[in-house]
């Protein structure tokens, strides 16, 4: 436990790193996930199509490709920003596909008859999606959505491999710098993984019952 007792400060540091790109990719994929979701149930053709394709295309991409295009080929375009920031895009795009898929399939449960019966009413289509089906929709999905971040919490580890220094860099760096004690450092990381998936996990759980009984 040494080990992880001296590194602490470069453990907490990897830990806020991969905290700053779960949340900010999170939220940025919950938007993006939503819009996309809204284009597929659009009555306007041509959205569906890009919603449809957008998902089929980025979700069907491997996570490392996403990121490489974000780390080298964006800034060979012109663009200037920090790689912290190209992985937060990087992770917000490619999440935003199982974020839709998890709101469609929510939508979906929604019963046809409710849609119908706010547009009878005079809602037009944004209208009954955000007053209607979208309020009933995020509660049938928590558990699908608290499950896609969960997994974008794993997959901020694959920024490690472009510039971003967060925690499984660290925990690398210090597994090659103490090889006599690299199950220790490996068990380290994984313990502040714990710190974010468990308490997503229970609180999924807890939300879940209560909208249960509010239903």
């Amino acid at each position: 436990m040494d080990v992880i007792i001296d590194n602490l400060p470069r453990y907490l540091s990897g830990f806020g790193m991969t905290l700053q790109l779960l949340v900010v990719a999170g939220i940025a994929a919950l938007i993006l996930g939503t819009i996309i979701a809204t284009m597929r149930i659009s009555p306007v053709p041509s959205l569906r199509v890009f919603g449809a394709v957008y998902t089929e295309l980025i979700r069907n991409t491997p996570l490392t490709l996403v990121l490489f295009f974000c780390a080298l080929i964006l800034p060979y375009l012109g663009a200037r920003l920090d790689y912290e920031v190209f992985a937060m895009i990087g992770l917000s795009v490619y999440t935003s596909p199982f974020v839709a898929e998890a709101l469609r399939s929510g939508i979906n449960g929604v019963p046809i008859g409710q849609a119908e019966a706010a547009r009878s009413l005079g809602l037009g289509f944004g209208q009954t999606v955000g007053y209607v089906v979208f309020p009933q929709a995020f509660r049938m999905v928590i558990p699908p959505l608290i499950n896609v971040i969960i997994a974008l919490t794993k997959n901020t580890s694959v920024a490690g491999g472009f510039f971003v220094v967060e925690l499984f860099t660290i925990g690398k760096e210090l597994a090659n710098a103490n090889g006599n004690a690299v199950v220790a450092v490996l068990l380290g990381v994984a313990t502040f993984y714990l710190l974010i998936t468990i308490p997503l996990g229970i609180f999924a759980g807890r939300l879940e019952k209560k909208w249960v009984v509010a239903r």
